[in-house]
């Protein structure tokens, strides 16, 4: 039975913990006392303490963040009550900051804020071996990145096979954006190079071939940035049958031409950016402390679509501070004159330790007081609108960044995409009175009717482009509009007639 369980909820089976995997990897001479047990959000939590306490650990280790906060809270609770002789240390930016508010840091017995990769294991000597802490909070230190054993072996088998696999290059963020905790932090510190592509080859040789760096800054360094690049290139142009996917975050503005040269390289399917652009607004910028070349931003976003197949997810963010809706929707219509091919709309959240707080009063900054601490109303937007807004991104996601509407989005846009989706989001809802639940058959009732009743398209057109778009997607069911038939849609040939005579029978 191993002494020390290593645990988190993750959001979903498909991300694997790369902190749990630090931590584990620096236990020293304890590593072989220890043992990972990793979640899913969404389970019982009975469940969750019997399989933990089937291990009989002397010390948990919990990972908590703002998606899984509330089931660890509950968690924790429930260990306190059945298994008290269990000592539980929290860690993760959840707790790393106004611990004294929280139910969880008072139910564990430590909490450690800040990098956890070396305290963690100097707690546990002292809890297994003496003497016995005398501080409840511990401040991590952020430790000389040459001196951390990496994690990458502690992935295992099926990790490798069936999940994402989360690597970095680099720690830290010189950027100061306040809706960010990163804005703590002083600099960028980069891994050493040729370590770290010793570990992603041994990955390789394993099977592994999906790779998500989360990096906040990854182009910052063009050589490091054309050397990681570089390795991925190379294990394409030697099994082009065997492609391997990489994912990187983009600072938007800084894309020099060795970079470029070495993106157009990447074939489709094997490159993804998310690109942060938050706001265009530049005296929303300049209030949050966000550094942005506008133009230069826009024109890698455009040449990226034009010039290379990278797949690119592009972020906004509604509610900031002094932004009202005109402002955000001219921002998403100039993000959608450029095309990626996806647009996350989120919702400004005030994450605990962002310095983005200290616009509250100034702003009217209303948040919610549970996690995801999203901004329910401000100054310039009411609670109504950002009601409105949020319902937008749910159905955004549904209908755009699905990619099941391809044909149809066009008309579902027009010329003003914000605002005639925005009306397009507020008849959904008042008929539907929901943003969940939505089967793909109704997704495309939703739309054709909305587009019979909206002006500006003939009706053939109309159920045309929806035509095409659920044969493409490979849908198995039958919406209404199929089975009354269509007015006039004209019979086109298919890539695979077999399987769409299925749905149209």
């Amino acid at each position: 039975m191993p002494d020390i369980v290593l645990a988190t909820i993750n959001a979903r089976y498909v991300h694997a913990s790369l902190g749990l995997r630090y931590l584990m990897a620096n236990l020293g001479e304890l590593r072989p006392r220890a043992k990972i047990l990793e979640f899913v959000s969404g389970a019982r939590t009975e469940d969750l303490v019997e399989r933990i306490l089937s291990e009989a650990p002397a010390i948990l280790g919990l990972g908590v963040y703002i998606w899984n906060v509330d089931e660890s809270t509950r968690l924790v609770a429930q260990l306190r009550r059945v298994a008290p002789e269990l000592r539980i240390v929290v860690g993760g930016p959840e707790v790393s900051h106004e611990t004294a508010q929280q139910r969880i840091c008072a139910l564990a017995d430590h909490v450690i804020t800040g990098p956890g990769d070396l305290s963690f294991a100097g707690l546990c000597r002292q809890l297994l071996n003496g003497p016995r802490p005398l501080t409840k909070v511990i401040a991590g230190t952020q430790p000389e990145l040459s001196v951390l054993e990496l994690p990458y072996d502690l992935y295992s088998d099926e990790d490798v096979r069936q999940r994402f696999l989360y690597v970095e290059a680099s720690r830290g963020c010189p950027f100061k954006c306040e809706f960010c905790l990163s804005a703590l932090d002083k600099t960028a510190w980069p891994f050493e190079l040729d370590r770290l592509l010793e570990q992603l080859a041994s990955l390789y040789l394993r099977g592994a071939r999906r790779f998500k760096f989360v990096d906040r800054t990854f182009n910052l360094k063009t050589a490091s940035g054309l050397a990681i690049l570089g390795f991925f290139l190379d294990r394409l142009s030697a099994a082009p049958d065997d492609p391997v996917f990489a994912h990187f975050e983009l600072v938007p503005d800084h894309l020099p031409k060795a970079l470029r040269d070495a993106i157009r390289q990447f074939p489709p399917g094997t490159l993804q950016f998310e690109i942060g652009i938050q706001t265009w607004n530049p005296q929303v910028q300049a209030l949050i402390s966000r550094k942005q070349d506008n133009e230069r931003a826009a024109q890698n976003i455009a040449w990226l679509v034009s010039e290379t197949q990278a797949h690119l997810h592009v972020d906004l963010i509604a509610g900031l501070p002094g932004e009202d809706l005109e402002s955000f929707g001219a921002g998403f219509d100039r993000l959608v004159s450029l095309r990626p091919h996806e647009i996350q709309v989120g919702i400004l959240k005030r994450l605990r330790g962002a310095p983005i707080a200290r616009h509250t009063d100034a702003f009217g900054l209303r948040f919610n007081p549970d996690p995801p601490y999203n901004v329910l109303a401000t100054e310039t937007i009411s609670f109504a609108r950002m009601q409105r807004v949020a319902r937008f991104a749910r159905y955004w996601d549904l209908f755009a960044n699905s990619g099941r509407f391809r044909r149809t989005l066009p008309l579902l846009l027009g010329e003003r995409p914000f605002e005639r989706f925005m009306a397009f989001s507020d008849w959904i809802f008042g008929r539907t009175d929901s943003t969940n639940q939505l089967s793909l058959e109704r997704q495309f009732e939703l739309a054709r009717g909305w587009l019979l009743e909206a002006p500006g398209e003939a009706p053939d057109r109309i159920e045309s482009s929806l035509l095409d778009d659920y044969v493409a997607c490979g849908a198995r069911g039958r919406p209404a509009f199929l089975a009354r038939g269509l007015s006039g849609a004209p019979e086109r040939p298919r890539a695979s007639p077999r399987r769409q005579a299925r749905h149209l029978a």
